[in-house]
């Protein structure tokens, strides 16, 4: 089911902003270190903010590998996340699916290169601070680096 806020991305009738997994776990944790103030800002006052799908999936990695500690347990902490932040949780379509896999080598992370994809089929910008990004002609005028 598609939800109403990327049916209004999709209509046109706001912009978005895609968050890099990283991007996410950081503003959510309000890490200042590593989230400059200006991203942090621009985060706050977007209106329409989503994360992939895929990154549900790469934070219940990183908890149950022990790479990162989560306040409770990884479902309540999706819960918090997601409905107490406004953040739209975007769906890993076909398309994206597809665009994904057709991305150039640059990267060969399949979370990355979701999350990527994700943000040109919904024409999004993109907020990351992963060094290969920035070879992704693609996200030419998207991309904003941390």
């Amino acid at each position: 089911m598609t939800s109403w806020r990327v049916l209004l991305f999709l209509t046109g009738a706001v912009e978005m902003i895609v968050l890099d997994t990283h991007i996410w776990l950081w503003w959510l944790n309000q890490e200042k270190q590593l989230l400059k103030s200006a991203v942090a800002d621009l985060i706050s006052k977007e209106r329409q903010i989503g994360v992939s799908a895929i990154s549900c999936f790469e934070v219940s990695w990183l908890e149950h590998h022990q790479r990162i500690s989560l306040p409770c347990p990884c479902l309540e902490w999706f819960e918090k996340a997601l409905s107490g932040s406004g953040i739209t949780l975007l769906p890993v379509t076909p398309s994206v699916s597809f665009r994904a896999v057709n991305l150039p080598e640059h990267h060969r992370d399949p979370q990355d290169r979701i999350i990527i994809a994700t943000a040109l089929e919904l024409q999004a910008k993109l907020i990351s601070a992963d060094s290969k990004f920035p070879q992704y002609n693609e996200l030419s005028g998207r991309l904003i680096e941390v």
